[in-house]
């Protein structure tokens, strides 16, 4: 049964407030620690590489235990509904600190918010694969998702300045305060709104109706080449994006000469969710593969040019972020929806449904391309010489530009390279389904 355009609206809507878990924690919040609450920032930076890891370990684990634990209210469902309420929790304790909090506070916080966002946030993905089959159906309900997603990240970007808004008497860490504290005060219960949304508004595949995960080997997910080459093509892909990301402070003030990213991140956000529909509509007609490589051409054909920019050409850059932007969204979106369609195949393969599993797997790589995509950036630009505050050698204005726009650039060409070998296409994966409900009717669980 198809989903309705209020069933797939129900499932996207938490996504829009799932995206706090991103600028305000990872750009505002180490600062915000060091320069307003007094921590140490080298400290500061111990734990948020330990976070990542801590994060980065326990998404599989949650996954399986969504795949494999049955309740009356489904698989997916009561972990969004009832982790909603730590999450917001820990979230407000994080943003909005009590006078005389310290390191134990800022540890403890930031371990709960991203222990209780891996809680909702594995189940709710995953959840996506299994209420919305069809090809087409997995584009349009996810490609919404993602597109929440993003404009949810564009606000939440933005929310530090919408906060400020009427604090113009206050100044210093108090008013840096009070910001964070109106933020959680209206992302905490927005938050578990629109989980608990997604939980009233959508229903889960019954249990007759599948089979339940048993625990996924490495052997067994080496078979879905599917899930391989969209594995490694979307990894390598993120890798280098998210230099770029890193590096952006850096390129605007020693390449072209300005302060402030906030303009081109909002540009580049707002072109994406924008033309997103576009591209799934285009995907209608295409098929995903085919749309998901003229993305990332198009992202990458437009960004290539950022390398021969100079001080004062800012038009010039925010035009080619601009049409660099066109692209983003369906390189988020698209290989959402082809994910959901390698977990039919997983089924295809062994007789279970592990989506839980699969997108544990894929949350991990997306969060290690983040981290070393943060890390190398930064290592090979102090390997270059780079000083902060001061004028940069001609020679580190070089580096720093192969590092932003060049490297990036061939990150994706790699990528494309790989996903140029996906070989699941709507025909292959209709032909799949019709034998796994076969299989269903007649009892068998056993696969290829």
């Amino acid at each position: 049964m198809s989903l309705s355009r209020r069933e797939q609206l129900a499932y996207a809507l938490p996504a829009f407030g799932l995206a706090v878990v991103g600028i305000p924690v990872y750009v505002y919040m180490p600062k915000f620690y060091t320069d307003v609450v007094g921590l140490d920032v080298a400290w500061v930076g111990v734990w948020l590489l330990a976070v990542r890891l801590f994060d980065a370990a326990t998404d599989p684990w949650i996954g399986r235990l969504s795949d494999r634990i049955e309740t009356r209210f489904g698989r997916r469902r009561p972990w969004i509904a009832l982790g909603a309420f730590p999450l917001a929790a820990s979230l407000v304790a994080l943003l909005a600190p009590p006078a005389g909090a310290g390191a134990p506070w800022f540890a403890v916080s930031i371990f709960a918010v991203f222990l209780w966002w891996t809680v909702v946030s594995v189940p709710y993905e995953s959840l996506g694969p299994e209420i919305a089959r069809g090809y087409h159906e997995r584009t349009r309900t996810l490609g919404l998702r993602d597109g929440l997603l993003i404009a949810g990240t564009l606000v939440a970007a933005a929310s530090p300045w919408l906060a400020g808004l009427g604090l113009d008497t206050v100044e210093g860490s108090s008013r840096e305060r009070q910001v964070f504290q109106r933020v959680a005060l209206v992302y905490a219960p927005l938050l578990v709104a629109l989980c608990w949304v997604c939980v009233a508004g959508v229903r889960e595949v019954p249990r007759a109706a599948r089979a339940g995960g048993g625990p996924l080997e490495l052997r067994t997910m080496l078979r879905n080449r599917p899930f391989v080459v969209l594995l490694v093509s979307y990894a390598v892909s993120s890798l280098g994006s998210n230099l770029p990301a890193t590096l952006l402070p850096f390129y605007a003030e020693y390449v072209l000469g300005v302060d402030g990213v906030e303009a081109f991140l909002l540009l580049y956000f707002a072109v994406g969710v924008l033309c997103l529909p576009g591209w799934i509509r285009l995907a209608r007609h295409t098929g995903k593969k085919t749309a998901w490589l003229l993305a990332m051409a198009v992202n990458s054909g437009a960004f290539i040019g950022v390398y021969t920019l100079g001080p004062g050409q800012v038009g010039a850059y925010a035009t080619l972020v601009a049409l660099s932007g066109v692209g983003f969204g369906a390189t988020l979106a698209l290989p959402s929806a082809m994910q959901a369609d390698v977990v039919d195949y997983d089924e295809w393969l062994v007789g279970a449904r592990r989506e839980g599993q699969y997108l544990g797997i894929w949350a991990v790589a997306r969060k290690l391309a983040a981290a070393l995509g943060v890390g190398v950036g930064l290592w090979l630009l102090g390997r270059s010489g780079y000083t902060p505050g001061v004028e940069q050698s001609p020679a580190v204005v070089e580096r720093l530009k192969l590092l932003y726009a060049l490297v990036p650039c061939l990150c994706n060409a790699a990528a494309f390279a790989v996903a140029l070998r996906y070989p699941l296409d709507q025909t292959r994966l209709e032909a799949v389904q019709r034998e796994i409900d076969a299989r269903r009717e007649g009892g068998v669980r056993g696969a290829r």
